[in-house]
């Protein structure tokens, strides 16, 4: 067959159609496998050259990080040593002043106010006068009444004198008996009516004595409920002024029920119970005084029972209604074992404390509290004498960590709170340059 150039033969061309579509399908049917495969060696090789390196990485980080924490360095806080002491055992309530004597003045007859002798604030003593109601209707009645005394004096005087003469007409047998006994009864009358003139008579004399408004107690008077002028009634309810006796004064606070059985107990053996008063801030000092007495029952609904104390109040610095926190000294436990209230931290286990040892190493401590007096607290159980326990960082602490004194220890018996805290601040500003101890 004559073939001319550039002429493909159709025979040729139908024969080579067929081979070729299959050689394509075989090698794209390859590809996935070649992937696979190319895949793993990629893995293979990773593993067999990258892990050691890896390895070696995080052994590094664990050395680097277990290195720092051996040289981390120890933890500055400040100490105080465990020592013997005193502690009061104080009841801490909040409480009111209430004067021993209030009176509100009133008027015991009604009239018109016609002097004011009192100045507001001023302090007056029982019996000093206040005011003057105008005494004129009450003379007037007290005249009449004398009147009417006077003649029924008079009229008692015949009727005696007829009674003695009738005596003795009927001793002679000169007069009936019956006109005796008349005239004994005639009498009798007289004299009870005699008896009420008297009465009317005092009456007068003491509503002209209402008139003039004394003192009923020593004290300081209040605000002028009323001025000069004025009507005034019995039925007034505000009254003329009110007086309060200042000193001395007395605070009524409440303390728990389990606190009376220790409370009797001094008050039996004779015992003086101080009590001190402290502004509503509880920082300032007011006053100091005794325990009174306490009250007949408990009220149920507090489990409370109030007390009520005695103060001179001579610089006058407690008012009425005035809000004042109330410290009674029951008892004082002498040689107790005493720690600072900073040293004692509060857990989900209890109560314990941090105890630096002679390696310079804190363990934590479990104890047991007994009272409280201000910055210092007994502990029943946990601690000894001479312990050095961390007042200052704890919070930076755990068992077993290391740590270094900043400065002097505070000792916890004999140092003032404020010394304690001097102490503490000063080690904390000496920082690293504070020897270790």
């Amino acid at each position: 067959m004559d073939v001319t150039p550039g002429e493909i033969p159709k025979a040729v061309t139908g024969e080579s159609k067929p081979a070729l579509a299959t050689q394509s399908r075989r090698l794209f049917g390859l590809r996935p496998l070649l992937g696979l495969i190319v895949l793993a060696a990629l893995v293979w090789a990773g593993w067999v050259y990258g892990w050691p390196q890896l390895q070696t990485l995080l052994g590094n980080k664990a050395q680097n990080a277990s290195s720092r924490a051996v040289q981390a360095p120890p933890q500055l806080v400040g100490a105080a040593t465990i020592g013997t002491g005193d502690i009061r055992m104080v009841l801490n309530a909040l409480g009111t002043i209430s004067p021993l004597a209030s009176v509100t003045v009133k008027t015991q007859i009604a009239g018109q106010l016609v002097q004011i002798a009192f100045q507001e604030g001023q302090l007056v003593q029982k019996g000093d006068f206040l005011a003057q109601i105008d005494p004129r209707p009450y003379q007037v009645a007290l005249e009449l009444a004398e009147a009417a005394l006077a003649r029924d004096q008079a009229i008692l005087a015949g009727a005696r004198i007829d009674l003695a003469r009738y005596r003795t007409l009927v001793a002679q047998d000169s007069l009936a008996r019956q006109t005796l006994d008349t005239q004994t009864a005639l009498v009798a009358t007289d004299e009870a009516v005699v008896k009420a003139d008297q009465a009317n008579v005092d009456n007068a004399k003491l509503n002209l004595a209402f008139c003039h408004i004394v003192a009923p107690i020593t004290g300081r008077v209040g605000l002028r409920q009323v001025d000069q002028g004025n009507y005034v009634q019995t039925s007034d309810t505000n009254g003329l002024v009110v007086i309060t006796q200042l000193q001395p004064i007395s605070a009524v606070f409440s303390v728990t029920e389990d606190s009376i059985p220790a409370i009797l107990k001094q008050l039996h053996t004779g015992q003086v119970l101080a009590v001190t008063l402290t502004d509503r801030a509880d920082v300032t000092q007011l006053a100091t005084g005794t325990l009174s007495t306490l009250d007949n029952q408990v009220d149920t609904t507090t489990g409370t029972v109030k007390i009520r104390a005695i103060l001179p109040n001579t610089d006058e610095s407690l008012f009425p209604s005035q809000f004042v926190n109330a410290h009674l000294l029951v008892d004082t436990l002498k040689g107790a074992v005493v720690a600072p209230t900073a040293s004692i931290q509060r857990g989900q286990k209890g109560t314990y404390a941090y105890v630096i040892g002679d390696d310079r190493l804190v363990h934590v401590r479990p104890i047991t509290l007994g009272a409280q007096d201000g910055a210092m607290v007994a502990v029943l159980r946990g601690l000894n004498v001479g312990d050095r326990v961390v007042i200052d960082g704890a919070d930076r602490l755990r068992d077993g960590a290391k740590v270094r004194v900043a400065g002097p220890p505070a000792e916890a018996v004999g140092l003032p709170g404020e010394a304690r805290g001097l102490r503490r601040r000063e080690g904390a500003k000496s920082d690293s340059q504070a020897p270790a101890q």
